[in-house]
């Protein structure tokens, strides 16, 4: 039997849905062998399409069609096609209503994607293409629409039952059965649907918002775990408050849902108004869990939340778009635990994540940029890359704008593109129209893969009292991508440059590889003095002067210097303060200037990064040193490094 051979999606083949939905009716019976989902779709011709066919094409997959009509009048077998994922109408008008009668089987769905029954709770997950297999639909981010879902089930089993929005209406039966209404009155895309059936309890509370609103907030949970919602609870009013205070972004319905479930198939997922979590990334105890758990679901619990903003409010045009809402979120929730917690210490651990696990991923065979231009499952692209080096790209706009001009484009962002599906061009569009800038090198983030590496040496002149830095930048070969750079030593400073010209290799059929340019890349740095005070920074060339401890230097081609004035004394510079950009950093640091920067460092990163490369090596000498027999020798540069740390009195985030 022959198989049919994946389809690879290419982001250049991208068009407008020739049609909208601008209002879905579900009637979903809730029972023990067959679910049945009645919809009633709201039809209207894009605009935005320049086609003008009127065949309809949806999407569904393992469903029964029980009965369709076009406008009240039944279609007849003849009027249309079912296969194993499309419903084709070949003759539709611009604007008409499709009503559907489809009959699924959610308790044998074992790929738990779309609705599903696990142990005894009918459960939801329709990121990235589940609804498919509840209805038939045009199951893709960037068509819209107004829900209003009603569903019913036996009292008895599903005593709650839960989806997007308020809640409207409910009642009984004839035959015993219950019923709810739920309607959400902001649009949203088909994979933000959610429905959660079973026997639930829940804790309530409340929040005020910035306006003076109300809103009702509940945790729902099997019955064993009730008592272990606070902290859940704690931590999503802080994530309200905090969204308002630093992003201005207020919630908009009467009430916010949680459902944790035990069986959950994904850690969690942020549905328009109920978001759905596996259990261990809410419930904890001070008798059960850790530190590490706590912070963990303070930081999940604000991530999902965040999303009501970047991702529901404004979501995605496409799946390649994926990093729009998802690095800027991580980004977000980063801010988040920063802000409630040490700075330093969340700094540290998501550079130190990235580092272990996402550089290998853009070292390897499936290297990708952060925007893929092309997929054949949109499931593996949930990545490290697209999530944290996605956040990573954010937090260097962020870094180059500054915190209050940031915010102005986010301001802009927001209220360009409320209620729709945008691109990662948009958000970046957003940034610039808002501040006056110009990110358009900026953007090869977006579509070069690899990690960028930087070789940086630096030179004093006593006699003009200078400090330059030359800074290289290159990037390796990636899968379908040619880097850029020089073979570069510090020893001897030799270089050999790349033309950055686009390539082509010839096998059976020539093949094309994308030439990756030079990145733009915000280095923050600083210059410690002999006695560990920090240097005023200021530029021979007038281009930036700054009085602070540091300096965020714009690099855009392959090899800049950079000339500091009115520096007497040979420094030891602090470089890629905070990890200002997710790269490779190469300087000639001695074990000496280590310990100097970890005992008088003021960027806390740095100061961590100093004592862990100074620990490796000094580490890796007394190894050496113990194979050939030789006396363990404890360097004085770290035994002073670590007697300044312990004799300086705890401040902030101080390490």
């Amino acid at each position: 039997m022959k198989t049919q051979s994946p389809q690879t999606i290419y982001l250049k083949d991208y068009r407008p849905p020739q049609f909208l939905i601008e209002t879905v009716d579900l009637h979903i019976d809730l029972a023990e062998e067959w679910t049945t989902v009645k919809a009633q779709l709201n039809f209207c011709r894009n605009p935005a399409s320049t086609e003008n066919s009127k065949t309809l094409v949806l999407n569904g997959q393992k469903m029964e069609l029980l009965a369709v009509s076009l406008d009240t009048v039944e279609l007849t077998q003849d009027q249309y096609q079912v296969d194993e994922s499309h419903l084709t109408i070949t003759d539709v008008p611009d604007n008409f209503v499709l009503s559907t009668e489809v009959r699924i089987q959610p308790q044998n769905n074992t790929e738990l994607e779309g609705l599903y029954k696990s142990s005894k709770l009918f459960c939801t997950q329709c990121e990235s293409e589940g609804f498919r297999k509840i209805t038939y639909f045009l199951d893709r981010p960037d068509v819209m629409s107004l829900y209003s879902t009603t569903i019913s089930a036996d009292p008895q089993l599903y005593p709650v039952m839960l989806s997007n929005g308020n809640l409207r209406d409910s009642g009984k039966l004839t035959d015993g059965r219950h019923w709810v209404k739920w309607e959400d009155p902001f649009p949203k895309p088909a994979y933000l649907f959610a429905l959660v059936a079973g026997d639930l309890l829940h804790i309530e509370d409340s929040f005020r918002t910035s306006s003076g609103r109300k809103v009702k907030l509940q945790i729902y949970v099997e019955a064993e775990n009730i008592e272990f919602c606070d902290h859940a609870m704690h931590s999503l009013k802080e994530s309200m408050r905090w969204d308002e205070e630093r992003f201005g972004r207020e919630y908009d319905l009467d009430l916010f849902m949680i459902v944790a479930v035990n069986d959950f198939n994904m850690g969690a997922m942020e549905n328009k108004g109920l978001n759905i979590f596996n259990s261990k990334l809410i419930l904890a105890s001070q008798e059960t869990a850790t530190d590490t758990d706590f912070y963990n679901i303070q930081g999940v619990v604000g991530h999902e939340y965040f999303h009501n903003w970047s991702g529901n409010r404004v979501t995605c045009r496409d799946w390649f778009q994926l990093s729009l809402k998802e690095g800027f979120t991580v980004f977000r929730d980063q801010e988040f635990s920063s802000d409630l917690n040490s700075r330093a210490v969340q700094r540290i651990a998501d550079a130190d994540r990235l580092r272990v696990h996402q550089f290998p991923e853009d070292a390897g065979p499936m290297s990708h940029p952060i925007r893929p231009d092309s997929y054949m499952e949109i499931n593996n692209f949930y990545t490290l890359t697209v999530y944290e080096k996605g956040a990573e790209v954010v937090r260097m706009i962020f870094t180059l704008l500054g915190r209050d001009n940031f915010r102005k484009g986010t301001d802009l962002y927001f209220e360009r593109h409320d209620g729709q599906a945008v691109t990662c061009d948009n958000f970046v569009a957003a940034m610039e129209d808002a501040n006056g800038v110009d990110l358009q090198q900026f953007r090869h983030w977006y579509s070069q893969s690899g990690t960028p590496e930087l070789h940086i040496s630096g030179s004093h002149d006593p006699l003009s009292k200078t400090y330059s830095l030359t800074v290289q930048q290159s990037c390796p070969d990636t899968a379908g991508q040619k880097g850029f750079g020089t073979e570069f030593s510090l020893d001897d400073g030799h270089e050999k440059e790349t033309t950055p010209v686009e390539i082509q290799k010839s096998t059976q059929s020539a093949h094309h590889y994308f030439q990756k340019q030079p990145f733009h890349i915000p280095l923050a740095l600083g210059l410690l003095a002999e006695d560990g005070e920090a240097l005023p920074l200021k530029l021979t060339d007038g281009t930036a002067e700054n009085f602070s401890d540091t300096i965020i230097l714009e690099l855009r081609k392959q090899t800049e210097s950079f000339v500091f004035e009115d520096v007497s004394s040979a420094p030891v510079p602090s470089l890629l303060r905070g990890f200002s950009a997710p790269v490779k950093l190469h300087f000639n640091y001695s074990n000496a200037d280590l310990a100097f920067l970890l005992a008088n460092d003021t960027d806390e990163f740095n100061r961590w990064e100093a004592g862990q490369q100074l620990m490796i090596r000094i580490s890796l000498e007394q190894i050496l040193r113990f194979q050939n027999n030789e006396p363990f020798n404890l360097s004085p540069e770290l035994e002073n490094a670590f007697r300044s740390l312990l004799n300086q009195t705890a401040e902030g985030d101080s390490a």
